[in-house]
């Protein structure tokens, strides 16, 4: 069979993609091939029934009419010239490599079509969310099937220029990490009012897991879901009191997110 599809970097995000091409029957693993010197569980799982294990960009095949760039963004500069030679004409690259802009990314391949993709680690439990840009001239079939490909691992949005793919970074693509820290900060002060290390962590992680699946379980907003559970004058309404003051938590995550999205445009350039 053909080789289609290439991966490049086929570790956490790579191969929670290829598990999900696999899973929802995309791609058939022989006409995949996998380019990765240390490949992770997934891509090992799929090299032992039939994908192809490349050792070098010089190997990929003319076939080839989708490939994945997941290596880290410092990798790329090393690659992008025996990877832009090697790439065949008419093929679709699809970077997650955060901090890469689209423009880096033709310039490396003019011969393809480029989609900058940014998904988030909830995409490993295909309960993930990608945002992605390409040219608005890209063909719809390349969109179709670039959408298509990035949704195996959860939902798909499409943002307007490269400059949003750093807001995005900054929002979904860091946010996974912000809400395990709020975990953590609500586990650490049960423990400064009295409980024990042990159950504080296990309220407050049940407590962000349970409200999350009632956030999508439901169709209300998350300020109605908010008001719901806020009594006047009671216990929940005197926490927010603090949290949704001057210097509170949206004035806090606003700040964060435009950390993230500077550090996300030094990158870029």
């Amino acid at each position: 069979m053909a080789l289609t599809h290439l991966i490049i970097g086929a570790g956490n995000m790579g191969g929670a993609l290829l598990a999900g091409w696999l899973g929802d029957g995309l791609v058939n693993r022989r006409n995949i091939a996998i380019l990765d010197p240390r490949p992770g569980a997934d891509a090992v799982y799929a090299i032992e029934r039939g994908a192809k294990h490349l050792s070098d960009s010089s190997q990929i095949p003319k076939s080839i009419k989708v490939a994945l760039l997941a290596i880290k963004p410092q990798m790329f500069a090393d690659m992008r010239e025996t990877l832009g030679e090697s790439l065949p004409k008419g093929a679709t690259l699809i970077s997650i490599m955060a901090g890469i802009s689209l423009s880096d990314l033709q310039a490396c391949a003019p011969q393809c079509e480029a989609v900058r993709a940014m998904p988030n680690t909830p995409a490993s439990i295909g309960r993930g969310i990608t945002a992605y840009v390409a040219d608005a001239d890209t063909q719809a079939d390349t969109i179709a099937n670039a959408e298509a490909l990035l949704g195996a691992c959860g939902e798909v949005v499409r943002v307007d220029t490269d400059d949003l793919i750093n807001a995005v970074t900054a929002i979904s693509g860091s946010g996974p990490a912000y809400l395990f820290y709020l975990c953590e900060a609500l586990a650490s002060a049960g423990a400064a009012i009295g409980l024990s290390a042990e159950t504080a962590d296990r309220l407050a992680r049940q407590t962000v897991v349970g409200a999350s699946a009632l956030l999508d379980a439901s169709d209300r907003t998350p300020g109605a879901l908010r008001e719901a559970v806020t009594s006047p004058g009671g216990t929940t309404q005197a926490a927010l009191d603090v949290l949704m003051g001057e210097d509170g938590m949206a004035q806090l995550m606003r700040r964060a997110a435009k950390a993230a999205l500077d550090r996300s445009r030094e990158l870029s350039r």
